[in-house]
């Protein structure tokens, strides 16, 4: 049996906040007609038409208001993370600074010779790729990034904006800011937007969303 399917429409961005509890990753959906505990729902979230799709389990149910009380799971927590930033401020405003929370396979020049890895996170301005022997900051790369879907990589460059050491308690890497010309951005721009609809829909491959 698949999924359970429902639909739920928030007219504002607060109203996130009154129906998701992030001490224990619940959520809390207004139906009519619920299905039993234990059931795995699919639901289709627009928040002022900025759209999610969220999968999880219903662990209990309420009466007034009517509705199921849904707990996500793991794989859906990059979504939450970054639906949660988008309410706490602007997301939708700020979309050249949001960080798209995705792993892509990357083959980048190291000092001694092409070197292979992962992204944390990208954007349009700049990506995270962990790595334990950062280059130097300022030092210039060029990246060849696996997308999913398409048959060739997309070859970026850029400038080393800061580094991550084991020391910092974090995994360590670096964080690198594009160099484009005006075809590259608009390429990686339409790319970053495939990306995220991909991740909302739930449509990226598992390895790649962390």
């Amino acid at each position: 049996m698949g999924a359970v399917r429902l639909e739920l429409r928030l007219t504002s961005q607060s109203e996130w906040i009154k129906i998701f509890d992030p001490r224990d990753w619940t959520m809390f959906v207004p139906t009519d007609d619920p299905a039993e505990q234990g059931a795995v729902l699919r639901i289709d979230l627009d928040v002022g038409g900025w759209l999610v799709t969220l999968r999880g389990t219903i662990v209990g149910h309420r009466d007034d208001p009517p509705g199921v009380v849904v707990a996500l799971g793991g794989s859906e927590r990059d979504k939450i993370n970054y639906l949660n930033g988008f309410v706490r401020g602007g997301l939708l405003n700020l979309r050249e600074k949001r960080r798209l929370p995705i792993r892509l396979s990357v083959t980048y020049g190291a000092i001694e010779g092409p070197a292979n890895t992962f992204t944390k996170d990208i954007n349009e301005e700049g990506v995270f790729l962990f790595t334990d022997k950062p280059l130097p900051e300022t030092s210039q790369v060029h990246m060849l990034v696996a997308i999913p879907g398409k048959p060739q990589p997309l070859s970026l460059v850029g400038k080393v904006s800061h580094t991550i050491t084991a020391a910092d308690d974090e995994p360590p890497g670096m964080g690198i800011v594009f160099e484009l010309d005006a075809a590259q951005r608009a390429q990686l721009t339409a790319t970053i937007r495939e990306l995220e609809a991909m991740l909302l829909e739930g449509k990226l491959p598992t390895n790649t969303v962390e």
